[in-house]
């Protein structure tokens, strides 16, 4: 049996090294010093479910781990922060990053490891049906093996929302997710001119296409090409801005869901993502599960 959830949240979860910098490295042999380094939950769908279960929203998180400590790890965290989630387990490596950051909001991430790719998609699906059935929302974040879940599912396109990143309108992996889904997501840092793109996706079939603009806020293009923006939300102290654009899409989503219109939509995705700024780790709700760094170097 299932107990059935607001949100299925299908993707990855990570067990990430976050490398904080001074400034990121030129493209040149050389020796740079961490201001700070540590290890902690990371994945782009780890971060949605927390948000979302920060917000009270109840959902449900399927992710692929290896059969390694990082995996365990990964299931450790999750199940530590009250998430409920299946983390399927594959042989080999779980997936893993190196990620380089600055106070700035520059990122360089480095994938060390992924799990594997074999995996059957019919597999995965045989176990979601139900899940996705009784969901009033799936989303299903960038990986190999979610690519054919949502066909293999039956799930809804009205129900089904996906996250680009930084996608730059060109590359054919990111094509099944942008067909199957109503609500599409992405940064502006691939694109010359979002707002052309946007309106593309809605003449596409989307009903809601929302783009962050870091400190600028976001914007967002619905159904019927009208156009909504809303300012970022102010932060105090930002001490990481891991996870940002994830906890802004939860808080999207969850405003949607209890009936809010675009423009307040966005508005509760900045503040979910300011507060995400303010953790060392992906969601506050890590902070008492992993560990932060000792102490920051004295430059």
């Amino acid at each position: 049996m299932t107990s059935m959830v607001d949100v299925e949240v299908l993707g990855p979860a990570s067990w990430n090294t976050l490398i904080h910098l001074d400034e990121l490295p030129e493209p040149r042999s050389q020796t740079v010093f961490a201001r700070t380094t540590f290890e902690t939950l990371g994945g782009t769908s780890a971060g949605k479910a927390l948000h979302l279960a920060e917000l009270g929203r109840s959902s449900h998180l399927t992710t692929l781990v290896g059969s390694d400590a990082a995996g365990r790890s990964v299931a450790d965290a999750l199940s530590r922060a009250g998430i409920d989630h299946d983390a399927i387990t594959v042989a080999g490596a779980s997936e893993r990053h190196a990620n380089l950051l600055t106070e700035r909001g520059e990122r360089v991430s480095i994938y060390l490891s992924v799990p594997d790719s074999d995996l059957d998609p019919e597999v995965v699906a045989s176990r979601l049906v139900a899940r996705v059935r009784d969901a009033r929302a799936v989303v299903v974040d960038l990986a190999g093996w979610t690519r054919e879940l949502v066909t293999l599912t039956g799930a809804r396109r009205d129900l089904v929302w996906t996250d680009l990143h930084d996608y730059d309108g060109q590359a054919l992996f990111h094509r099944p997710f942008i067909e199957s889904a109503s609500h599409v997501f992405m940064n502006a840092d691939g694109l010359d001119a979002p707002g052309d793109f946007m309106h593309e996706l809605v003449d596409g079939g989307a009903s809601v296409v929302v783009c962050t603009l870091g400190a600028e806020g976001a914007r967002a293009v619905d159904a019927e090409h009208r156009e909504w923006r809303a300012p970022a939300a102010p932060v105090e102290r930002i001490v990481d801005t891991n996870g940002a654009g994830d906890a802004f899409l939860a808080g999207f989503l969850d405003a949607t869901l209890a009936g809010a219109d675009v423009g307040t939509s966005l508005s509760a995705g900045a503040g979910q993502a300011a507060h995400a700024l303010t953790s060392w780790h992906l969601s506050p709700l890590l902070d008492d599960v992993c560990d932060d760094p000792v102490a920051e170097r004295t430059p």
